[in-house]
Parts: structure tokens; sequence; C-alpha cells
């Protein structure tokens, strides 16, 4: 979730983060220094999670680029259906992310205006309490979401990596560096929240899912340098069936 969601807990009435607060554009209809700007000032959103899901898409782009790079170039043609579908997919997961930038500004909205109602009489508290846990749970899954999204970006750059243009092989690991870093912040956004959530089981099973996750993204990370570096060239894929 975005900057200062912790503080929160402890202090309802202070500062900026109180205000529910709504991009009127979207983020990825801004340019990169109005969003940088945006994310510079004192207003609550963007923040971290959009950040990080505003990195991951620039993996993404990073990712597709290669592949079109690749592309109907002969001495890559046995890794053509590869390319074609890391090009594809990588649009996708680049559009994808931007999406999320946003999903995690309306999570965090939706948690600043659970915090700020009423809690005078013993109803208003329970209300108070099952909104804030709803809306806890939505702020930990908008930035989950974006874990599981760089675990393919991340996928595809493994399996460019030695099945590409070498000459935009670096750019693979820059990808991959990245998305590491946008899983890592994402997931930071994810466990900030849990303990809001109000249900022990569902928090500790959401974090041991994107800790697999992360750590699954920081392992191909890790592969794919290893493979840039080296040089190598490798076989083709297998199909898969189905």
């Amino acid at each position: 979730m975005n900057r200062g969601t912790h503080r929160l807990a402890s202090a309802v009435g202070a500062g900026p983060y109180n205000r529910r607060v709504e991009p009127s554009t979207r983020f990825g209809d801004l340019t990169v220094a109005a969003f940088v700007d945006r994310l510079a000032s004192a207003e609550p959103v963007p923040g971290g999670g959009s950040a990080a899901a505003i990195a991951a898409s620039l993996a993404a782009g990073l990712v597709a680029m290669v592949a079109s790079l690749s592309q109907d170039r002969p001495k890559y043609a046995e890794h053509a259906a590869l390319h074609a579908e890391a090009i594809t997919a990588a649009r996708r997961l680049a559009d994808r992310f931007l999406e999320l930038a946003d999903e995690d500004a309306g999570a965090y909205a939706g948690f600043g205006a659970a915090m700020k109602l009423p809690r005078e009489t013993d109803h208003e508290r329970e209300v108070r309490a099952a909104a804030i846990g709803q809306a806890a749970r939505a702020a930990s899954e908008a930035p989950f979401r974006t874990v599981q999204a760089c675990a393919e970006v991340v996928g595809y750059a493994e399996a460019l990596a030695g099945r590409s243009n070498r000459n935009a092989s670096s750019d693979l690991e820059v990808a991959s560096l990245l998305a590491v870093a946008a899983a890592r912040a994402a997931a930071a956004n994810v466990y900030v929240n849990l303990p809001s959530i109000g249900d022990e089981d569902a928090a500790r099973e959401l974090f041991g899912r994107t800790e697999e996750l992360a750590d699954e993204v920081e392992r191909l990370a890790d592969r794919t340098r290893e493979v840039v570096r080296g040089g190598e060239a490798r076989d083709p894929l297998e199909a898969t069936e189905g």
C-alpha cells in the first residue's frame, strides 16, 4: 500500500494520510515527469505500491523490447515462437502494471475511508473494525497481484536469456532487476497491511504466498543474470501441450 499507511492505526487524525484521495488521472496517462512530481509531493498517492507497479511496467517493457529486437532475425529463428509469445505477454503485463498502480491508490483510499469511520459507540466501533479489516485485505491483495505479475515478467526474461538478440541481452538483466525490486517493494506493502486484516490465518497464508512468489522472482532473476553474463546460447524451449 502507499506510504504512511502504517501510521494510520496509531494516528487517525494526523496529516494528509487521513484524507480520501483518488487520482484525477490514471497514472498511466501521466508523463514520467508528472508521475515523479506527484510521487515527490506531500499527497498520499502515488506511494510505494504504485511506484513498485510502475517499475514493474518498465521491466515488462524491456522484455517486450528484447523480444521485438529478436523477431524475424534468421539467427534466432528457432526461437520465433517464444519471441512472439513474449511480445504479446510482456505488452499485456506492462499495461496491467499501470492498472495495478491505480488499484493500489484506490485501495489506499478505501483504507483511509475506513479509518475515518466514527467510533463513538460500540456499534460504530464494530462497523469500523469490520470495514478496516475488509479494506486492509484489499490493500494487501492489490500489491500481491503486483508480485504475481512480476513473477510472470521475470519468467519471460529468463526464458529469453540465451534465446534472443545478444546485443540486447543486458536489457533482460535490467528487466529482471527491476522485477525483483518491484516484487520486494510490493511485498512490503502486502506485509504492512496484514496485521489490520483481523484474520490471522488469512494473513499467514497471504504472507506465505507472497514470500514464495518473491523468492521465485529472485531465483529467476539470478538465473537470467547468470545466462546473460555467461553469454551462452540455449536450445529452444520445449513446446508445452494445452
